[in-house]
Formats: structure tokens, sequence, C-alpha cells
């Protein structure tokens, strides 16, 4: 197991923290705006950054003492995401997010998790050339986004 990070030509390995949350997705921009104002959620050159899955269905029953009550039949919740984002590796504010995220949450138990995570950050060198880039393809998804809205 690689447990320090390492240097490519291009690249930066580090280890940071991996923080996953499962939420309805109305509840998303509300405990992404909670984060974000306590961390920016930087990488390189940019900020707000986290990943949201496509919507799947959550299963859980309710036991004695929960705020919805003991139930008998399996709930499933359609529209849960997970969003995940990384930290720097600092317990301090590690202990801000989640309290920030439990807080902006819905749910009574929401599931929020941690993890060591080696990734990867740019060395920021002058790629401009490259013909993988995303400028010298087919150009920002955005733009690519807006023509099909405007042909249809």
């Amino acid at each position: 197991m690689i447990d320090s990070g390492f240097e490519t030509k291009s690249l930066r390995m580090e280890l940071l923290l991996l923080v996953t949350f499962q939420a309805p997705a109305a509840d998303v921009e509300r405990i992404i705006e909670a984060v974000v104002a306590i961390t920016p959620l930087r990488m390189g050159r940019y900020d707000g950054n986290a990943y949201q899955t496509a919507q799947g269905i959550e299963r859980y029953r309710t036991l004695e003492g929960a705020a919805a009550s003991a139930e008998i039949e399996l709930r499933r919740r359609p529209g849960t995401v997970e969003v995940s984002f990384e930290l720097p590796d600092d317990q301090t504010l590690a202990a801000r997010v989640v309290e920030a995220i439990f807080q902006a949450h819905s749910y009574e138990e929401p599931v929020i998790r941690i993890q060591p995570l080696l990734t990867s950050r740019s060395k920021g060198l002058d790629d401009r050339a490259n013909p993988n880039r995303w400028w010298n393809t087919i150009g920002d998804w955005k733009k690519a986004e807006s023509l099909i809205r405007q042909d249809a």
C-alpha cells in the first residue's frame, strides 16, 4: 500500500481525506453551501469541487425510537444521491465539515463517511498544446450543451 504522496512529471499524488455523504437530491445544494462556508473545496485553480452521482434508491426500515416511528415494511426512497469531495488531512476541519453536513441534512441518521485518499493534483504545467485537452477538441461541455439547446 502506498502510504505517502509521490510525484510524476505532470502531477503530485497527495494524501487527503475523501468525504462522502448520501442525501435526497433536493438537500444537496443546502448541504454543499454549509460545507463551502467552512472550506472552499479547492483543487488547483478551481474551487467548489464535489461530485454527485445519479439518483438511486435508498433502502431502510425505521426502528423503535426513530423520529418516524417503528415500521414493519422496508422503505424505498427514490431520488437519493451520493456526494463526495476532498479535504486536507485535518481532523479539526473534518469535524467542522461533518457537523455542518449533519446540521444541514434532513435525516435523523445521515450517512457520512471519511476515508484516507491518495489523489492527484496537477503541477500546473503549460499543456495548452496537448491535443487531448478539452479546449483542443470539442471545447467546453457547457458551450456544447448550449449549442444542443439552440438546435432543439
